[in-house]
């Protein structure tokens, strides 16, 4: 029967990141203190030419609501001991587990957690196919959406060497990715500044400087490197997401202010839902995504809550952005495209008064102005490829406190 959201996945209507009616979480709910996806999905629900890298644990290929979203090298065969398509990777299938140097993606070491199929949910879970979740960019029941690569660079405690994330970053460029997305980064204040990220990592910074100059898109000419800002509530970003060719992303909560746990400051650029638990007395105020349910008591779906969470996000609205654009004939140059990503964005500020209780007291003048541009909108960016300039919100939403 109707019940009022646009899709059929059962749990939708826990994802009040993707839909926020500011029903779940008493006072502390905001009406659409979310990405927007409502409005946006009536325009496009994405285009499987777009391939989104996630640069992180390995994507549960197999996963019910991810499978048919995952990206298919079409060249290669999976298990395979020979490289098939020539491009100097065997059995590269659904990308490539860069921790064992093989095509083979794992996601169940013991001390795995998740966290890569998680985000990927986020970006492009199956919509609309009557299990589970929706998600930003992940199509329309029969319509594919856009497609997950898997560049594998952690395996439970292991973590891959800086030649294997590099080589991983090379991989997403060479093979048709248009968006790497990395919920990661080191503590902010570990590098103070953009010339010494770059010349201290500098095959880091080198690769993903390959990516952004790769153009893979019809829509854009190069690539989007998208980052958490990172989780240590400190007064900056951590790198690499603070330098100023990515895309840093910090977190709010369903209140539609900074969550606990959020860098904020000078390198952070736009903020996007990461949750908070302090909010609820459960985990539903965090972000509920797909799981590899050998590595979560059986079941497909979970919560987590960080930047982590928040950078998918903004991946999701972003591979739809590049959707539509394409759709339209449109075509962008990157600095063009993540302009009208950084102002398609709705007001967080007229919040930050007073204070927050979530993991002790947070004083939200603190946050004035320092979570980026605002919260993400996809409905806005959709709006501004299309060529209508949006200088309000959409409808009659005026974000206010639902009772």
């Amino acid at each position: 029967g109707d019940t009022g959201y646009p899709f059929n996945d059962e749990l939708l209507p826990m994802q009040w990141h993707l839909i926020n009616r500011g029903n779940l979480f008493g006072e502390k709910s905001i009406v659409d203190a979310d990405v927007q996806c409502e409005e946006a999905w009536k325009s496009s629900t994405g285009d499987q030419s777009i391939i989104v890298a996630v640069l992180d644990e390995g994507v549960m290929v197999e996963h019910p609501d991810l499978k048919n979203n995952m990206w298919v090298n079409e060249g290669e065969v999976y298990r395979s001991k020979q490289d098939n398509d020539g491009n100097g990777y065997k059995g590269d299938v659904y990308g490539y587990n860069f921790v064992f140097d093989t095509g083979v993606i794992s996601w169940d070491d013991v001390s795995d957690t998740g966290h890569g199929t998680h985000v990927a949910g986020v970006i492009a879970a199956q919509n609309n196919n009557g299990i589970g979740i929706s998600s930003i960019a992940g199509g329309n029941a029969d319509i594919p959406g856009v497609k997950i690569m898997s560049c594998q660079i952690f395996s439970g405690n292991t973590v891959s060497n800086s030649l294997a994330t590099v080589r991983a970053i090379k991989y997403a460029a060479d093979n048709g990715a248009s968006i790497i997305q990395c919920s990661m980064g080191i503590k902010g204040g570990g590098y103070t500044s953009d010339d010494q990220y770059a010349k201290n990592a500098k095959a880091e910074h080198d690769a993903l400087a390959y990516f952004i100059a790769t153009s893979n898109c019809d829509a854009i000419d190069g690539g989007l490197v998208i980052f958490s800002a990172g989780n240590d509530a400190l007064d900056r970003a951590g790198y690499p997401g603070a330098f100023r060719d990515y895309i840093s992303v910090t977190s709010f909560s369903p209140d539609f202010l900074p969550a606990s746990y959020t860098n904020y400051g000078p390198g952070c650029n736009i903020s996007a839902p990461g949750g908070d638990a302090y909010i609820a007395s459960n985990s539903t105020a965090t972000v509920l995504s797909t799981m590899p349910s050998e590595m979560n008591e059986g079941s497909d779906y979970g919560y987590m809550q960080g930047t982590s969470m928040a950078c998918p996000h903004m991946s999701g609205v972003a591979a739809l952005g590049l959707s539509y654009a394409l759709k339209q004939g449109k075509h962008y140059t990157r600095n063009e495209f993540i302009s009208m990503l950084l102002t398609s964005v709705n007001d967080m500020e007229r919040y930050l008064d007073g204070t927050k209780e979530s993991n002790g007291t947070m004083y939200l003048e603190n946050y004035r102005k320092q979570l980026g541009t605002g919260a993400v909108d996809a409905y806005q960016l959709l709006m501004q490829i299309e060529g209508c300039l949006l200088y309000t919100s959409p409808s009659p939403r005026d974000m206010r406190r639902s009772r």
